[in-house]
């Protein structure tokens, strides 16, 4: 018995979406490949991005002067981010902030974290902090489809939301790495992309010492820290670095407030 004209038919548009969907992925990956080989301390370099500087210099006429108590358009500001929490040491962390009274954004894991660790995101919204997404499981957003880039993206803001009550307007791609795709995903979940300009490299090494030094030695005006709450020598690095600063006379300010009083649109990405 032979297969039906409609059947045969029905199997090779099935076998041309699989081989247009591989196809698709595969360019993507070239793509994000070509564009990230000068990937080092900030993400992938050939991405467009929106500056903070220029995104307060982009704020409707008449907008206020202030988010909060902080002008960064007058202040030296700097804002301290965490990647890939809440863990075991995040409570600690969060006590230094309360003691150092420094506010600042955690892009949150959900997969391993936020299910394990509730009360802690609901402390970190309670006491100020700008609570983010840094995905579901932090699958490089690149590599996979369309369906599964709005799955990691999504899961964790209606956890974030569940918990919070407020639903993330910031994201972290893993490893910085996004694309087109990434950006209108992104925009029709109401998300803006944040990147960074400043990076310990925490995940290489336990030295609180050195942690402390990359990120002086890389710390500028409107800078984004990224640091990882999760490995162990990051958090006893964060007094030192916090009094060093102000020492210096930077003004902690979460990322909103960095950009005040522009406001993150979806769908752009964000990197000093």
């Amino acid at each position: 018995m032979h297969p039906s004209t409609d059947t045969i038919s029905t199997q090779h548009d099935a076998t041309g979406k699989m081989r247009g969907t591989a196809r698709r992925l595969r360019g993507r990956a070239l793509a994000s490949a070509a564009a990230c080989l000068a990937f080092a301390l900030s993400g992938c370099a050939q991405v467009d991005t929106t500056a903070p500087s220029s995104a307060r210099a982009e704020a409707a006429h008449g907008a206020p002067a202030r988010f909060g108590t902080v002008d960064c358009r007058e202040a030296k500001c700097i804002a301290l981010t965490f990647d890939a929490g809440p863990s075991e040491n995040s409570a600690r962390l969060l006590d230094i902030l309360k003691e150092k009274k420094v506010p600042a954004t955690f892009f949150l894991l959900g997969k391993r974290h936020i299910e394990k660790y509730p009360e802690l995101v609901k402390r970190m919204a309670a006491e100020g902090h700008e609570v983010a997404s840094h995905t579901w499981d932090h699958k490089i957003l690149t590599r996979i489809s369309d369906a599964e880039i709005r799955r990691e993206l999504k899961r964790p803001n209606d956890a974030i939301e569940r918990l919070t009550g407020h639903k993330p307007t910031l994201m972290r791609p893993p490893q910085g790495r996004t694309d087109s795709d990434v950006h209108e995903i992104c925009k029709e979940l109401g998300l803006a992309e944040v990147l960074w300009s400043v990076t310990a490299k925490d995940y290489t090494t336990d030295d609180s010492a050195l942690i402390t030094k990359r990120v002086l030695d890389q710390s500028s005006r409107d800078g984004i820290i990224l640091l990882h709450d999760i490995y162990p020598g990051t958090v006893p690095a964060v007094p030192g670095i916090i009094d060093a600063l102000k020492a210096r006379g930077y003004v902690f300010v979460t990322v909103p407030q960095l950009l005040a009083p522009g406001k993150a649109e979806p769908g752009k990405v964000y990197r000093p």
